[in-house]
């Protein structure tokens, strides 16, 4: 298996139905020029574009930007995101979790809260190292911590109950 991580592609999805990747190699070999803040042109088959981005929420990937006028709704994945969504942890529907399990196997290298603590959605929970990377677990929703059902050091196996929540 080659180094799904030295790789550094990332996928992008614009509208109902553009999809592509972009590599490290491809983003920097573009005749782009920053013209503003968040605004830019490039040049792409003789083709000019002026690209503006609208809104952005880094931590979704998702963005809103202009392209020649013309507004569109685009999604980022990493190739971290698109592992964690092929072993079947995705982070939408997040409102109704009531627990969290491990989106893959690996060692609990740190927890950051505690039973009966009250979070906020967005908050990190613990930290799982896998894959030779630490993977910060944050909180999908508001709620308070019922239980933790693991301990610092810990190996875990995918799908094995992390956090409960109230």
């Amino acid at each position: 298996m080659e180094n799904f991580y030295m790789n550094e592609s990332y996928s992008v999805k614009v509208g109902d139905g553009f999809d592509f990747k972009l590599s490290k190699d491809t983003i920097s070999s573009l005749d782009l020029i920053k013209t503003g803040t968040d605004a830019y042109h490039f040049l792409k088959d003789g083709a000019s574009y002026h690209v503006k981005i609208l809104d952005s929420d880094f931590n979704k990937g998702t963005y809103t930007v202009s392209i020649n006028g013309s507004e569109y709704q685009a999604l980022i994945q990493t190739p971290l995101d698109e592992l964690i969504q092929k072993m079947g942890f995705a982070t939408n529907g997040g409102k109704n979790i009531d627990s969290i399990t491990a989106p893959m196997p690996g060692l609990i290298l740190d927890i950051l809260v505690e039973e009966g603590q009250e979070v906020n959605e967005e908050d990190q929970l613990l930290i799982l190292e896998a894959m030779k990377m630490e993977n910060i677990i944050t909180s999908p929703r508001n709620g308070v911590i019922k239980k933790i059902g693991v301990s610092k050091g810990d190996a875990v196996d995918k799908k094995q109950l992390l956090i409960e929540f109230q």
